[in-house]
């Protein structure tokens, strides 16, 4: 596998390095530990969001710090939770006074490491509230959780989430709506390749040049079912009849609509996906009156796309369309 890198020992180093020159206006970068802070962070009286997961996934976490979004990002390694050092720092760094909501993906490094920082925290005092994102219907179990993984909705807890925080919300309160969230939002996954780690020397898994995996995770785990590629139109309806199949929304609901890239797909493909799924919506009596489309959760260069459904309500809308300016997600300003 060719990859522009230097030393797989050091590529997420590097990358942070890079962060730090790309966007120093917006984010102070640290190492050792590795966290990603906004610039202006501590902002009293706020509270504050961090979140954080394995590298190589980006723009999550680190390219949605800033106003609006979050306050700090953990990157661990590939594909590898962060550290509770890492929390514990990047918890102190962003603490406001007003405490500090962690928004957790629900795999099994990540929720333990986030408890025992947030217990760390709180012997300094720091109030925290843990919240947990595990929207994928795919399956219920994998490799690396246990109940049902966080994917796409995490992007948009972060986001509805930060922008509660912003408009000075009670830490109660901005901890409720990310899971208020959570709960409104359902997930799914197709992959045509696998990911290839920098460190590996073959990728995470094998699959035929005519195969897909539907509802593949963000890492490459297994899905419900290997099987032959489908025309754009039938993988969507597959995905989208998974999705409606869990979520509560019944004809005359409005939604926010995401397609994401997994990092290998051309973007004309994910509009195609958008087009499909729109079409279907619009069938069964749905609204997405919001959307997002692009590469937000990637899985390094793997091939494929999720869609993450969430219902919305005039308070989560309002909080949708509030600015937000970070690396990687920005408007209204």
């Amino acid at each position: 596998m060719k990859k522009l890198i230097n030393d797989p020992e050091n590529v997420v180093r590097e990358e942070l390095s890079g962060i730090a020159r790309a966007h120093g206006d917006l984010v102070e970068v640290h190492i050792d530990p590795h966290y990603i802070v906004r610039k202006d962070a501590p902002v009293q009286g706020k509270v504050a969001l961090v979140s954080g997961g394995g590298s190589g996934h980006e723009p999550m976490h680190g390219g949605f710090v800033g106003m609006g979004m979050l306050d700090a990002a953990c990157p661990g390694e590939v594909f590898t939770s962060p550290t509770p050092d890492q929390m514990e720092a990047a918890t102190k760094a962003v603490d406001g006074g007003a405490g500090v909501v962690h928004i957790v993906k629900n795999y099994t490094g990540d929720v333990m490491n986030f408890k025992l920082a947030a217990e760390l925290a709180d012997d300094e005092g720091i109030k925290v509230e843990s919240v947990l994102t595990n929207d994928d219907v795919a399956v219920e179990d994998s490799l690396y959780t246990a109940g049902r993984r966080g994917v796409g909705i995490t992007v948009l807890a972060e986001k509805i989430a930060g922008a509660k925080a912003d408009a000075g919300g009670s830490l109660d309160e901005v901890a409720g709506i990310a899971r208020k969230v959570n709960e409104n939002g359902r997930s799914f996954g197709v992959a045509f390749t696998s990911a290839w780690t920098p460190s590996s020397p073959t990728p995470t898994f094998e699959i035929g040049a005519d195969e897909m995996e539907f509802g593949v995770g963000i890492h490459g785990e297994p899905g419900r079912r290997r099987e032959k590629v489908k025309p754009a139109a039938e993988i969507v309806a597959d995905m989208t009849e998974a999705i409606l199949g869990d979520l509560d929304a019944p004809s005359g609901s409005n939604v926010l609509a995401f397609v994401n890239g997994l990092g290998g797909t051309p973007t004309i493909e994910l509009y195609v996906i958008y087009n499909e799924l729109a079409k279907l919506l619009e069938a069964a009596g749905i609204a997405a009156t919001r959307s997002l489309v692009g590469d937000y959760i990637t899985s390094l260069e793997m091939a494929g796309a999720s869609i993450t459904l969430l219902k919305l309500d005039d308070e989560l809308t309002e909080l949708w369309d509030a600015p937000v300016h970070t690396p990687a997600l920005r408007w209204g300003r």
